[in-house]
């Protein structure tokens, strides 16, 4: 794990308090692209967190980017999120 993958672990850890928290760099897969020439990395992210509980998806999203905004556009430039409730992750089999 890169130290921007910690840092945004540690972030979410902190704020969500979550079963799982798994960070991907999938960066390396958008070289060339005009967000990854700034500098910003692109990151998938799964939760599962009983913070969601009751909260829409966009206001899932909303949270997680309410978390990480110091880092965005510098360090983040695209996320890709499951956000899920310990619940719903039982019943996706996660």
């Amino acid at each position: 794990m890169n130290d921007r993958q910690q840092r945004i672990t540690d972030s979410l850890m902190a704020e969500f308090k979550p079963l799982v928290c798994d960070v991907e760099d999938e960066s390396a897969l958008h070289a060339g692209h005009a967000g990854a020439a700034s500098g910003g990395g692109h990151y998938r992210l799964r939760l599962v967190s009983a913070r969601f509980e009751g909260v829409s998806r966009v206001g899932r999203h909303r949270l997680v980017y309410d978390c990480l905004r110091a880092m965005m556009p510098t360090e983040i430039h695209a996320l890709a999120l499951t956000l899920l409730t310990p619940s719903e992750a039982d019943d996706a089999g996660l």
